[in-house]
């Protein structure tokens, strides 16, 4: 995953969150337009329970 985004899983669920909010439709359009894997990411706040839930587009 780039560096530009924080390594600890909790401040990695905050910036995320707010990217999708304020410039992304979706988790592939944000991870596309980054050029990061989504299973990745999507591993990562896993490990803190959180999942991408499509309807909200965050991670709940």
């Amino acid at each position: 995953m780039k560096n530009t985004l924080p390594g600890d899983p909790v401040m990695l669920l905050g910036v995320v969150n707010t990217k999708l909010r304020d410039y992304y439709g979706s988790l592939d359009e944000m991870c596309e337009d980054m050029q990061i894997s989504r299973e990745e990411l999507t591993d990562r706040l896993g490990t803190i329970d959180y999942a991408y839930d499509s309807g909200r587009n965050q991670f709940v």
